[in-house]
């Protein structure tokens, strides 16, 4: 994995749509690649493409060796595998090995590869439900442990079964020319074996990088090695404790603040003095669980947007795009009958499908509801002055940034940062600003 990688982020059911049933799939995912090798990015990553009841919309995984046949088949993936790599793009999947389905085949036949306890032993409460999380089973009259939804029980990673499990699914997948994973929940895979109150006991214990420095092995044994990403929801401090068995933490305190200067830029410094030697930093702005970088960072304004993306595509390391940023894309509009998520606020609105044209004539009566598609891929690649343009040309320019970070002394409002022998400055105002006698227009951004 290069330094200065472009992941993108695939949301299979709303990206692209092969066979006119409303969903997204992976053949539709295939025919789009040359819009990805076109736009310059390096990586995909796609949400869970595993079978699934859809609970949760694929993390709530019911088989790991498979595909959801809504989504396309085994070789529909090989497929997709085999032709990214013509175009020089890795793909990376998504393993959720916090929990399973309640449908898994383990749920029914290895109970004890699951958290039971015959009351509700503690405080712990469930991110989805808000209540206990704890779930009663009549069938074997106990209690099971759900951080999500009753329908995602979470494994016991205190059996060495269950590692021994996922060391065969990583290898069956590594085999077939997966190149990294996505780790989901990655900061909540063990929890306290006595069950003690607390929610320090049920999330971020430090047994969990003994877990990935095992897959590290299993990887290795790859050449060239795959890459481990996890989503690591923890506060900075903690985050780079999680270098010590993966290759990339997810900077979910960069993505969660504010768009200004005085939230971002501490959490940059101290990032890069925080990280690791040798560690690569990772930035976002949005993804299927958190609304789009132009809904939240930008407000709709597309040169707010534009900002956003200089940003992130100018920063050093590792820069993740989710489908539509690249055209500033904002959430789409879902009307309350028509919600589908579980979660409490809804995710519905930032994995409405992807508009490739302005008539969305490639969706016909999508799964969630595309209701504007003035900002569209064919309509912006017309247009060389596009944001779509300018997302292109940043991902070929970050590749000749130099090493390292370095803020440089700036008037207020502007953020200046050394990246080798380029300097990159941004004005995060909506007036006009000055930085060393290069005029800078509201939210531009430029590369010294």
């Amino acid at each position: 994995m290069r330094g200065h990688a472009v992941i993108y982020q695939v949301y299979p059911r709303s990206f692209a749509d092969s066979n006119g049933d409303g969903v997204g799939d992976i053949p539709g995912i295939v025919a789009r690649l040359d819009h990805l090798a076109w736009l310059g990015v390096d990586v995909i990553w796609t949400s869970p493409t595993f079978p699934s009841p859809n609970v949760d919309w694929g993390y709530d995984v019911a088989d790991y060796h498979s595909v959801h046949p809504e989504l396309g088949t085994l070789d529909d993936l090989d497929t997709l595998i085999a032709e990214a790599k013509k175009r020089g793009i890795d793909v990376w999947l998504d393993l959720v090995p916090n929990h399973t389905s309640d449908r898994h085949a383990w749920f029914h036949d290895r109970p004890e590869y699951y958290v039971w306890s015959k009351d509700i032993p503690n405080d712990w409460r469930s991110i989805f439900t808000r209540g206990p999380a704890w779930q009663w089973d009549e069938r074997r009259k106990r209690y099971y442990l759900h951080q999500f939804a009753p329908q995602q029980p979470d494994l016991d990673w205190w059996n060495l079964d269950v590692h021994a499990e996922f060391e065969r699914i990583l290898r069956f997948w590594f085999d077939r020319g997966v190149a990294g994973w996505r780790i989901d929940v990655a900061h909540g895979l063990v929890h306290d074996r006595e069950l003690r109150d607390g929610i320090e006991h049920m999330r971020e214990r430090p047994e969990v990088h003994d877990i990935y420095l095992s897959w590290q092995r299993v990887a290795r044994e790859y050449d060239p090695k795959p890459a481990l990403m996890g989503e690591t929801v923890v506060k900075l401090e903690k985050m780079f404790e999680y270098y010590k068995g993966l290759d990339l933490a997810q900077n979910f305190d960069f993505c969660a603040a504010d768009f200004t200067i005085e939230d971002l830029r501490p959490i940059v410094e101290k990032t890069m003095r925080g990280l690791p030697p040798g560690a690569t930093p990772n930035w976002f702005g949005g993804n299927h669980d958190h609304p789009r970088m132009a809904t939240r960072w930008a407000d709709g304004d597309e040169r707010k947007a534009r900002a956003a993306l200089f940003l992130v595509l100018t920063l050093p390391g590792v820069v993740i795009l989710y489908q539509g940023d690249e055209i500033a894309l904002e959430d789409g509009q879902v009307p309350d009958e028509r919600m589908l998520d579980i979660a409490n606020p809804s995710r519905d609105p930032e994995r409405t499908p992807l508009p490739w044209t302005r008539a969305a004539e490639e969706w016909r009566e999508p799964w969630l509801p595309l209701k504007d598609t003035r900002r569209n891929i064919e309509d912006q690649r017309r247009d060389a002055n596009s944001t779509l343009h300018y997302v292109r040309d940043l991902i070929r320019a970050r590749r000749d940034l130099g090493d390292g970070y370095q803020t440089l002394p700036s008037p207020k409002g502007v953020w200046a940062y050394r990246r080798g022998d380029r300097t990159c400055v941004l004005n995060m105002t909506a007036a006009t600003a000055t930085y060393d006698g290069t005029k800078l227009d509201a939210w531009e951004g430029a590369i010294l």
